[in-house]
């Protein structure tokens, strides 16, 4: 794993945290995120990050391997209660 990669899944990590702690809070969501899904952050404000992301997501769309939840996130602060999208891969 390189460097860059490595910060990516770091990131990655603290924004899943956020994302458990949102769905503490809105349990509505939990039902949204069960099964197999996978879950992709898209965030605005990490440009590298996004295209990290992006690229992960084509892989595991090129596999069949589920679905994908996408997290579009338009700032660091209360970014997770923003648009999320499912879709089927």
């Amino acid at each position: 794993m390189t460097k860059h990669e490595d910060e990516f899944f770091q990131k990655n990590n603290e924004l899943s945290h956020e994302l458990s702690k949102y769905v503490i809070e809105h349990p509505e969501m939990d039902s949204l995120l069960s099964g197999e899904g996978v879950v992709v952050f898209l965030p605005e404000f990490d440009p590298d990050l996004r295209e990290f992301n992006m690229r992960m997501a084509r892989e595991i769309e090129s596999e069949g391997d589920g679905f994908i939840i996408t997290a579009f996130l338009t700032s660091k602060v209360n970014c997770l209660n923003r648009r999320v999208q499912v879709r089927p891969s």
